[in-house]
This record gives C-alpha cells, sequence and structure tokens, in this order.
C-alpha cells in the first residue's frame, strides 16, 4: 500500500508558465480535491506518463484535463500530447517570491 501525504512540493522547470511561474519557482500542490477551469496543476500526460507537468486547466475532456502552459510560445502541452490526469492542485508558491496564485 502506497501513502500519500495531501500536500507536496514541485519545482517548475522551463518557461511554458511564464508570466505566472518562472524556472526555479517552488510550489505546493494538494493531491485530490476539486479541479476547475482555470486552476494551475501538477499533472500527468496520458500520452507521457513519465512526464511530470505544471500547467492551467483549461477545460474537462475525454475523461480526462486538456492543459495548456501561459505562455502563447511554448506548446509542449494538451495542444502536443492530449488529455492529461491531474495529480494535485497548486496552492501557493513559496520560493522565490511566496504567494497565493491564481
Amino acid at each position: 500500500m502506497k501513502w500519500h501525504l495531501p500536500l507536496f512540493a514541485v519545482l517548475v522547470r522551463g518557461p511554458s508558465m511564464a508570466p505566472t511561474l518562472r524556472h526555479g519557482d517552488a510550489l505546493i500542490a494538494r493531491r485530490g480535491g476539486r479541479v476547475r477551469t482555470g486552476d494551475i496543476v501538477i499533472a500527468r500526460f496520458r500520452s507521457r506518463p513519465g512526464l511530470l507537468v505544471v500547467k492551467r486547466v483549461m477545460r474537462e475532456q475525454d475523461d480526462g484535463w486538456w492543459l495548456q502552459g501561459d505562455n502563447e510560445f511554448v506548446q509542449d502541452d494538451s495542444r502536443a500530447y492530449g488529455v492529461a490526469d491531474v495529480i494535485g492542485r497548486v496552492v501557493f508558491r513559496y520560493y522565490p517570491s511566496p504567494g497565493r496564485l491564481s
């Protein structure tokens, strides 16, 4: 049996969520709970299960979620990989500048 804490830390890598998040930002996410359009989430694309991503929820689709990054010039999201399964919703950034995300 695997046991998971409800909160977990994630480090942002790459520019796909700029300007909202930047490379090196440290985040706290909460497992489970309700996911809504506009939330920033931690997820895995079904077509790339080894890749953990931080993206924004656009809509529910095919029993999964359509996710996109905030950076319009980077398209390593559902446009390239299809639907994803959400692992957790980002609650706040704790480094370098603490604060809630919307």
